[in-house]
């Protein structure tokens, strides 16, 4: 085969999905700690689906239009850091491409290598060993062999080649993957998409391939859990949930010239949660809004609609959340403010105080289900500030807020917070009239001033830095390392506990989850009152699934 057309392009991204959709489960079990939120196969897959149905829905000939659609898809949908990489690398390849009809072999490698890049360039410290190392080595094998050849068969079977080959090298790279006998779960699941191109460039089924439609379900539902139960019903302004694209015509267009930056500005006129994004041929709207017939029109004077879809937000909402939610508080959409703090969380608890010092939105989110690009988005939008803070409280949440913080036309940062602990200690930093770049710096300074402690329970047998961790014990996180492990729960708390505090210390916040009792919380305040009378305790019911308890020692 000689060149790709955008059709197979697209046939390959779909297979590529699949063959990553049935083995998600087992990419999420190579997470190096063995905790329950583990979720790299969730994220990519969550990712890669809906870059699959953007592409679905732009398919045509040209191969460039149909790589532009599949890198917003994955800009929007991304989720989780390996989420996030993934798109910028499917982002890179999709600039490479996008004057191009067809790619021949050695078009088709450059651009892999273009995309390698695009990745590297879009995070801070990259570190090898993982699925950035396991792209660049598969890219660099691809260019070698375009070099010998015209066939892009022979290109992406060195591609798959290399790539696994380079997968079983990350733990010789990255020395914890070693020490737990596992691959990068990244590459893994890098690996899984360029063998789904393969299969479809030669022909090959996959077994037990899933539909794109299947998989489509699972974002939904992801997203509907992660922003919905922070509202109530009747607090929804704009009920109906508009979804159209404009395919452009030639003399409409004539008579009222495209321009992205207008078409948003009227548009937002209409309602809020507007997303606009265009390339020479298409522009994809999505709006709530309470006259989705005014947005068609307008839409129409620009060329013919397709992919309509227009739904009632508010029977939706009640079919999510249910009845009890009605009584929530919610955020009022009425009290509008130039500055907002979005955060994220899970926990009803946690949520509520994360709310009472000062955060503006609450997103629903954290382990095992991490937020993506368009949920923050949306998020935001739905406050309508002019200036906001982003506040991730997960290491794995970071690089979704970043392209967030990129995607938004207003003023935005994001502090790069890693726990709940951080988090509470940047909102308390916060100031509502300083700039957002003055925040950013004195909140990230405030969060860097506190430690972290949690505790969740182990998934599997294994042993990190030197410490024999058994499936089902409780484990005591300092930071991000794993310092204790045990069965019994008070004894990895007491643990931990004593190794967070130390003389200069003053407070310390126990948040404790749904399985824990207020009396196996007081029971552990009691303790570090009589082993560290200096300590204040402040406790907080967080009801957070999967970690017992969360400290913040400052």
């Amino acid at each position: 085969m000689n060149a790709i057309d955008g059709l197979k392009f697209a046939d390959m991204v779909r297979m590529g999905a699949h063959h990553l959709h049935q083995n998600a489960d087992y990419v999420d079990s190579l997470n190096v700690f063995p905790v329950p939120d583990g979720d790299t196969g969730t994220n990519m897959n969550l990712s890669m689906t809906s870059g699959a149905k953007e592409t679905e829905a732009h398919a045509q000939p040209h191969l460039g239009k149909t790589a532009q659609a599949l890198s917003k898809g994955l800009l929007m949908g991304a989720r989780g850091n390996s989420g996030v990489i993934l798109s910028q690398l499917f982002r890179g390849f999709g600039k490479a491409v996008e004057n191009e009809a067809e790619l021949n072999s050695r078009k088709f490698a450059a651009a892999l290598q273009y995309g390698v890049e695009t990745a590297y360039k879009a995070v801070m410290k990259p570190v090898e060993g993982t699925i950035l190392t396991v792209a660049k080595d598969a890219s660099k094998a691809g260019v070698e062999k375009a070099g010998q050849t015209d066939d892009v068969i022979a290109v992406m079977e060195a591609v798959v080649k290399e790539s696994i080959a380079s997968l079983k090298r990350t733990p010789d790279l990255l020395p914890v993957l070693k020490e737990v006998g596992v691959v990068d779960s990244g590459g893994q699941g890098l690996v899984y998409v360029y063998e789904g191109f393969l299969a479809c460039l030669k022909g090959e089924a996959l077994p037990e391939r899933s539909s794109v439609e299947s998989m489509d379900e699972l974002v939904n539902a992801e997203h509907h859990r992660g922003v919905q139960g922070f509202m109530n019903t009747e607090d929804i302004v704009f009920g109906y949930c508009t979804e159209f694209m404009v395919k452009f015509e030639d003399e409409k267009v004539k008579k009222h010239p495209f321009d992205e930056s207008a078409f948003r500005e009227d548009l937002s006129k209409l309602g809020d949660s507007l997303l606009v994004i265009s390339d020479d041929e298409i522009a994809k709207v999505h709006i709530h809004t309470e006259q989705p017939g005014e947005a068609l029109n307008y839409g129409q004077k620009f060329g013919s609609l397709i992919n309509m879809k227009i739904e009632n937000m508010r029977e939706q909402h009640i079919a999510i959340v249910g009845e009890d939610h009605h009584t929530k508080p919610s955020v009022d959409k009425k009290d509008k403010h130039p500055y907002a703090v979005v955060t994220v969380a899970m926990g009803p608890g946690v949520a509520d105080l994360l709310r009472s010092i000062g955060a503006s939105v609450v997103i629903e989110g954290g382990q095992t289900m991490n937020p993506s690009t368009e949920d923050i988005v949306k998020a935001i939008q739905d406050v309508e500030a002019e200036k906001v803070i982003i506040l991730p409280n997960n290491k794995n949440i970071v690089m979704a807020a970043n392209q967030a913080a990129e995607v938004l036309d207003i003023d935005a940062a994001v502090v790069p917070t890693k726990s709940i602990p951080e988090g509470l200690a940047a909102i308390l930093a916060f100031n509502p009239e300083a700039t957002v770049e003055e925040n950013s710096r004195v909140m990230s300074e405030a969060s860097s001033q506190v430690k972290t402690g949690q505790i969740t329970y182990s998934i599997r047998d294994t042993s990190i830095d030197g410490i024999d961790i058994q499936k089902g014990d409780f484990m005591g996180l300092s930071g991000s390392k794993i310092i204790v492990s045990n069965p019994s729960l008070d004894d990895v708390m007491k643990t931990l506990i004593d190794s967070l505090i130390d003389e200069d210390d003053e407070i310390i916040t126990i948040i404790y989850g749904e399985d824990v009792s207020e009396e196996q919380a007081e029971a552990m305040a009691n303790y570090i009152e009589q082993q560290h009378d200096h300590m204040e305790v402040e406790l907080y019911n967080g009801k957070q699934p999967l970690y017992p308890f969360i400290l913040s020692v400052e």
